[in-house]
């Protein structure tokens, strides 16, 4: 975005003719600023005698590189509407009997709407439970394992060791749909945040030597320490294996690298005869039967799970594939897919509309038809 469109958008905010698109474009930004930084103080006269030398210096900052850094427009542009909004505070305190004007975003028409908490539960028969409709309280009991809903919408198991069969380990599993995400608390009390479009099989009690999971997909675990019993989460060909840590791990089939970014602790990932073991703030990435470490951006890495989406160098694919799986769409591409990257961090709960129409200021072409979105050149 150039000087001139930004100066251009803010003064037609201001002035009341943006179309509701852009008006949710720019207080999305206001909602992102005020969340993420404190509001500075300033008296109304000071902010008057200086507005205008502020607001240039804040427009000029504004560059046209080709590649967007959306956090950083995002500051930009959220303080300099926190300038306009007090100052149209400041004037119309001094007329009575008038609303004061207030920075909520209007709802999309779109039915694109953003994910939420979304789960199907699967039994060791086979029987599924939707867990977006029942009630909370006691689900089923496999093995003598209850199994329950929680008022904060997870599940949990609660295993009653008198009451618990001896017999063969049975298994549950998590499928989280496009534009789903759920948690849950496994037998050993280990947490887990599972992301959209995500499968979780594991075991109702972990009663042998070792924890052993199934992933695919993206999950956060918050592992329960147990020196006795390696936690193992097997994923896309790699084995991550810690004894009690807190870690992510990007396992989606469409992406290229499988990834484990580690927080806390220590882990150890394992791919055929290969093994790395990281430290907190690093990240195993397998790709093409390799393994290599990195230093992390571990905002990055769990932003999904603090309710962001978050870009960093991405191009279109790589953003689009996120947009899809948090928003259960299809995404089609016509033409020359353009080249550009984007950085930033968003936060999840706008619409795909709203999304979609941050990227078009930076020439991003595309049109919605039904649940698909078409990227043009």
């Amino acid at each position: 975005m150039s000087k001139k469109d930004a100066t251009d958008l803010l003064n037609r905010y201001r002035n009341g003719q943006v179309s509701e698109e852009e008006k949710a474009l720019v207080e999305s930004w206001y909602a992102e600023y005020t969340q993420n930084a404190g509001i500075p103080e300033i008296d109304d006269q000071e902010l008057e005698n200086n507005r205008e030398e502020i607001l240039r210096r804040i427009l000029s900052e504004v560059s046209d590189k080709r590649k967007i850094n959306y956090r950083r427009l995002m500051s930009i542009a959220a303080i300099a509407i926190f300038l306009i909004y007090i100052s149209v505070l400041f004037v119309e305190q001094r007329k009575p009997h008038q609303d004061q004007p207030a920075l909520v975003a209007k709802k999309d028409n779109s039915n694109l709407l953003p994910g939420g908490n979304k789960a199907t539960l699967i039994l060791s028969n086979g029987s599924a439970i939707n867990l977006n409709d029942t009630k909370n309280g006691a689900l089923a009991n496999e093995k003598g394992v209850v199994i329950h809903k929680n008022a904060n919408g997870r599940i949990s198991y609660d295993q009653a060791e008198h009451n618990i069969s001896h017999e063969a380990n049975v298994f549950n599993t998590v499928v989280t749909p496009k534009g789903g995400q759920y948690q849950l608390v496994l037998g050993d009390g280990t947490k887990v945040w599972l992301n959209a479009a995500s499968t979780l099989k594991y075991p109702v009690t972990f009663s042998g030597p070792k924890r052993e999971i199934e992933l695919s997909g993206e999950a956060y675990f918050e592992v329960a320490h147990d020196q006795h019993k390696p936690f193992r989460v097997i994923s896309n060909g790699q084995t991550v294996e810690v004894l009690g840590t807190h870690f992510n791990v990007n396992a989606y089939p469409d992406e290229k690298t499988t990834r484990t970014t580690l927080l806390e602790g220590s882990v150890k990932v394992l791919a055929g005869e290969m093994s790395s073991k990281i430290k907190p703030g690093e990240q195993v990435q397998f790709k093409d039967g390799h393994l290599a470490v990195a230093q992390a951006d571990t905002e990055e890495a769990i932003a999904w799970k603090n309710g962001f989406f978050y870009f960093k160098d991405d191009d279109i694919q790589t953003v689009m594939r996120q947009l899809s799986r948090w928003y259960d769409v299809s995404v089609k591409y016509e033409g020359q897919i353009p080249t550009r990257e984007f950085s930033g961090q968003m936060n999840k709960n706008i619409t795909a509309a709203q999304l979609m129409h941050i990227l078009s200021i930076e020439q991003i072409h595309y049109r919605i038809e039904g649940r698909t979105i078409i990227i043009m050149p």
